[in-house]
Formats: C-alpha cells, sequence, structure tokens
C-alpha cells in the first residue's frame, strides 16, 4: 500500500507542473514560454535561455513537446562532420549525445574526411535512405552538394554553426562578426595597436565573418592593417603554426595575435615559448571558441565562448521539430536560432610593452 501511494504521488506531482509555474519560475509571462516551446524567433536568447533552464528544473512536458518526444522515439538522425579541431568536435558530440539522450532519438555518427564532391553527394543519397533528419556542422553545413541532395531527398537538415542565415535552411549559431569585433576592441582598449589576424579555414563563412569583425574594429579605431600581419590558417594547430612563425619572423612583429579559433591560438603561445617569449608580457593571444585548449595551456587563452554543446542539443530538438511536422503534413518551419557568445578574458593578454 505505501507503495502505491508513493506511485501516486509521483504522479501527481508530474501532472502538477503547468505553463504558468515555469513562467513564475523564469520570471517571464507564459505567452513568453509558449513563444519558447514553439521556438517563435521574437525572443530574445537571454529569454530563451531563462525558461529552457526552467523547463529543465521543473521537468515541464506540455503537449507539444510530449508529441514531439514521442515522435523522437526512435527516430533515427545524423550527425555528420568533418572538423580539423578535436577540440571542437568533442564539445560538439558530447553536446550531440546528450541531447539524443534528453530526446531519446537515435544518434548516428558519421564522418566525411577528405571526400571529394562526387562521394559527398553519394554519402548523402546514402545517409537520406536511413535517417528521419541530418545536422550538418561546418563546412558540410555550406556544401551546395551534401544540402541539394538531402533537400531533393525530402530530408530536413539543421546547420550548427553555419555563419549566415539562409534562408531555405534552419540554424543554430552565434554573431561571429560581433563576436570577433568585440575580442578585437578588447585588445584594443588594452593598448594594442599592431594586431594580428589569423584567418580560418577559407570553406566556412564564419571564417570570413570572424576577419570582417577584426577589420571593423581596426578601422573604427583608426589603425591601420598591415597586410603583411593577416595570416590564413584553416584552423589547425599546424596551421596556427606556421602562421605564427611568419608573423614573429617580421621586422616588425605584432604585439598581439588574434586566432581564429582556440587550436591556432594555442599553436601561437607554443610558437611564442619557443622563441623566448613571454606571454603574455612581450605578445598577447587570443582565441575563439572556449574548447577545452583554451584552458589546458599556460598561459590559459582569452577567447570568445561559443557555446557548442548547447548549440548541438538545440539543433537537435529543432531538426525533430521539423520531422514531426513533417509527419503531420505541416508547413515547414525554417528557424535562425542565434545562441549568446561570451568573452571570456584570462591571462594571455596585457598592455602591449613600451618601447
Amino acid at each position: 500500500m505505501p507503495a502505491k501511494n508513493a506511485v501516486r504521488t509521483e504522479r501527481r506531482k508530474g501532472v502538477a507542473v503547468t505553463i504558468h509555474e515555469v513562467a513564475r519560475h523564469a520570471g517571464v509571462s507564459p505567452m513568453t514560454v509558449s513563444r519558447v516551446m514553439n521556438s517563435n524567433s521574437n525572443v530574445r536568447e537571454e529569454t530563451r535561455e531563462l525558461v529552457m533552464r526552467a523547463v529543465r528544473e521543473l521537468n515541464y512536458t506540455p503537449n507539444a513537446a510530449a508529441r514531439s518526444l514521442a515522435a523522437a522515439q526512435g527516430t533515427r538522425i545524423a550527425l555528420i562532420y568533418t572538423n580539423p579541431s578535436a577540440a571542437y568536435l568533442s564539445e560538439l558530440l558530447v553536446g550531440a549525445l546528450a541531447g539524443a539522450a534528453r530526446t531519446a532519438a537515435q544518434l548516428v555518427l558519421d564522418t566525411w574526411d577528405h571526400m571529394s564532391h562526387a562521394a559527398e553527394r553519394v554519402a548523402a543519397r546514402k545517409i537520406a535512405q536511413s535517417v528521419a533528419g541530418v545536422i550538418l556542422p561546418p563546412p558540410l553545413c555550406e556544401s551546395k552538394v551534401v544540402l541539394s541532395e538531402l533537400s531533393a531527398a525530402g530530408i530536413p537538415v539543421v546547420a550548427i554553426a553555419s555563419g549566415r542565415f539562409q534562408a531555405d535552411l534552419s540554424s543554430v549559431r552565434i554573431d561571429d562578426f560581433r563576436a570577433s569585433q568585440e575580442m578585437t576592441e578588447h585588445l584594443i582598449s588594452m593598448g594594442h595597436a599592431r594586431i594580428a589576424f589569423i584567418r580560418g579555414h577559407p570553406n566556412q563563412t564564419a571564417s570570413t565573418l570572424r576577419y570582417d569583425g577584426y577589420h571593423a574594429a581596426m578601422t573604427a579605431a583608426g589603425l591601420a592593417i598591415d597586410p603583411a600581419l593577416v595570416q590564413q590558417g584553416y584552423f589547425t594547430y599546424r596551421s596556427g603554426l606556421e602562421a605564427t612563425e611568419k608573423l614573429l619572423t617580421r621586422k616588425s612583429p605584432p604585439t598581439a595575435i588574434f586566432a581564429s579559433n582556440d587550436d591556432m591560438a594555442a599553436a601561437a603561445v607554443s610558437v611564442a615559448h619557443r622563441r623566448g617569449l613571454d606571454v603574455p608580457r612581450d605578445l598577447s593571444v587570443v582565441g575563439f571558441d572556449d574548447t577545452p585548449t583554451a584552458t589546458t595551456v599556460w598561459p590559459e587563452l582569452t577567447t570568445v565562448r561559443q557555446p557548442i554543446a548547447a548549440m548541438a542539443g538545440s539543433a537537435i530538438e529543432l531538426l525533430l521539430r521539423s520531422i514531426r511536422l513533417r509527419k503531420d503534413g505541416e508547413a515547414r518551419v525554417v528557424s535562425d536560432h542565434v545562441m549568446a557568445h561570451v568573452l571570456i578574458k584570462r591571462d594571455s593578454v596585457a598592455a602591449p610593452r613600451k618601447a
């Protein structure tokens, strides 16, 4: 008898959670909660995160969410990746696996490294036959070949960190331009004028946006950009080594290096140490992403925190919603979910030495 009462009590707890309780817990209106649960774009990211935190803490399951969860049971979705940064990939997979576990979806992981366009086309056709939806991180989320094949097969797709919003493709991203601009402004505020920039892989729009943010901040501050202080990288540690060697062998080297990701920033710190330079007293170094790499080098990196794991989890939720709408015969809704970034200040930045 006590056990039966315990079960009834537990059931009452589950039923008792209402949209009004979620609203009170998050400090917003019930209408705002409804907008968040229905992926309405007219909600600030900070508010969306408050509501979703309240939903998780209260274990709230509205009818629409319950339908999505039911649809997710046994639903096969694929995460296809090809990314040179192991630290970035690790964060991405952690978020995707957590999202799949939370929704009871079956997550298929597949890597398409070093594939030609023809091979990608064949692989896209094959994967479309076995899954209900696909998540694409960069650079695959910008592959016209892959996207066209999946679209032709009627497979819902959500892009992660795609840089720019595409009108026909749902995405979860940050504002790369603004994040890079803020980081450059931070270096300028510390007194740096000769700021070098290591670009990301040219096959990603996020790389261009990060350079554009750097350029905009330098121009707004009235600082000239020396073309020799802009080096091409490819988001790999090795490319960061090569770019930094070129920068530090110049007759007038930079006082700060802004690398487009943490792997290349860590490489810059390594080259500086090998040359007997003190970071940050002789050279300031900053990165982007705030992967585990940022805190495993010395000194720890000042960087832009991109919530990679959370972005992967949100992408799965968006994808499952698209799959449910397709099954229900409802019109497809394209969502552009821009998540907040954070400038993380650590020990790799200081004012430049006086001449």
